[in-house]
């Protein structure tokens, strides 16, 4: 039998093992299989997080190509990876490469996320995609089943749910020292880029960037700085502004805590937008049903300065600054509160700190990461799969958060949102037709068939 041959068998044998499960309680575990075998990796998307992404993958196994739509960001990569083939296009290479990848990492901006995740697995490749795992909540529930169907390893890099204090806090509320939570407050120090600014006037392709490439399956429009790198965030088109950035790490907590999935309603005021960019600012309301024995719920979120009313944060400890933290969780239960002044949840306070003085806290029940990316490579060799996996974790805290967006979009230039009734089942906004598009994008001619 071939090396090929017994590679191909290999990764079909530790695919199928991807299919354990996290729960509140734990995972299911998976009978490893060659846990010594070289994974080799290809990377969509080498700058910005990318960089680090495909570091991440360089380290866990062979780099055999890397992607990139701006060259001089291939090129800088390709002097760590001198034997990986480059590409511009990530379909070329995932044709043209075909068995020689295992698996991938995606970072890119958000509206390329879907097409080349799910391109990847269908071709049964492991996918570690950054977060917002999508661009559009269609994209986040579709990602899951493709995970799915093609029995694949997949990871959300919200680095955070490695965090060993994060699964420590969600075992603290799941055991009930703060009582039921009933109110959650979640803010961020972002957008750090541009938003509700005007469309710039279009300027010429640099020679070093691919435009058609990145605008993918987004509408197409002329090239102009405004865009790349990095200021893509805070377009519609393609990025997922303050709430997609930031939500993923910030909000985590509470969701793992809590499975503060499918909310039924959402709300939001804003400083207005154009169509073109995310508002300045935005606070937006979510409406949680009980699910599973844990009570109704409500969450809100902050963004661009706006904070929790001061009555709700004048005890928190506010540390060496003397100022509450920029970013940061408040759960408030009916016995107690935990406050968290960091972006993943990684520390936190339980309060009144009178009442806590000496508590120690349940017996563990999640199991401890090994490091977020080493949980996805251990997957793929057939260890438990990864938490933050596409079909059971990424993929509901994704759609849950990316549900603001869709009242954001309906506060328009007044500012005002409507109160979006959701079905998440069916994922259609009930009183908001309107919002159709932003559920489910419109693909570019030739781009839909990715997904």
């Amino acid at each position: 039998m071939s090396s090929r041959q017994n590679r191909r068998n290999f990764m079909k044998l530790t695919a199928a093992a991807g299919a354990g499960f996290w729960a509140a309680a734990g995972v299911q575990a998976q009978e490893s299989n060659s846990p010594n075998e070289k994974i080799n990796f290809a990377s969509i998307g080498v700058g910005g997080k990318g960089s680090s992404d495909s570091a991440d993958a360089g380290r866990s196994g062979n780099m055999v190509a890397i992607c990139d739509i701006d060259k001089e960001r291939l090129e800088k990569a390709g002097n760590f990876y001198p034997d990986a083939k480059q590409y511009s296009d990530y379909r070329e290479m995932l044709t043209e490469m075909g068995d020689k990848i295992d698996a991938v990492t995606v970072s890119t901006p958000d509206h390329s996320h879907a097409p080349a995740s799910a391109m990847a697995m269908k071709m049964g490749k492991h996918c570690f995609t950054q977060k917002p795992l999508t661009h559009s909540i269609w994209e986040a529930r579709r990602l899951g089943e493709i995970a799915k169907e093609n029995k694949v390893v997949t990871q959300m890099g919200n680095q955070g749910t490695a965090e060993r204090g994060v699964r420590r806090a969600a075992e603290i509320i799941q055991a009930g020292a703060i009582g039921t939570v009933n109110e959650v407050h979640v803010w961020t120090n972002r957008p750090i880029w541009p938003q509700g600014v005007a469309k710039p006037e279009p300027q010429p392709v640099p020679e070093n960037v691919d435009w058609e490439m990145f605008i993918g399956p987004a509408p197409y429009r002329e090239y102009a700085d405004a865009y790349h790198p990095f200021k893509w965030r805070g377009w519609w088109d393609f990025g997922t502004g303050a709430l997609g950035d930031m939500a993923c790490h910030t909000f985590n907590m509470a969701f793992m805590a809590l499975n503060l999935r499918d909310p039924n309603k959402v709300a939001a005021e804003s400083s207005g937008h154009n169509g073109q960019t995310y508002p300045k600012w935005s606070v937006i309301e979510f409406d949680f049903p009980e699910l599973d024995g844990r009570a109704p719920c409500k969450v809100f979120w902050y963004d661009g300065g706006k904070l929790p009313p001061p009555e709700l944060t004048k005890d928190l400890p506010l540390g060496d600054s003397g100022k509450l933290s920029t970013s940061g969780s408040l759960l408030i239960g009916d016995a107690g509160k935990i406050y968290s002044p960091n972006d993943y949840g990684a520390r936190f306070d339980l309060l009144p700190e009178s009442k806590f003085a000496g508590y120690e806290g349940p017996p563990e029940t999640i199991p401890r990461s090994p490091g977020h990316f080493k949980e996805w490579v251990d997957g793929i060799k057939g260890g438990p799969e990864p938490m933050s996996n596409f079909a059971n974790y990424a993929g509901p805290l994704s759609e849950t958060i990316l549900l603001g967006n869709l009242s954001v979009w309906t506060t328009g230039e007044s500012g005002k949102g409507k109160a979006i009734e959701w079905d998440a089942k069916n994922l259609v906004a009930k009183n908001a037709p309107e919002v159709a598009d932003i559920i489910k994008p419109k693909y570019r001619e030739g781009w839909a068939d990715l997904i």
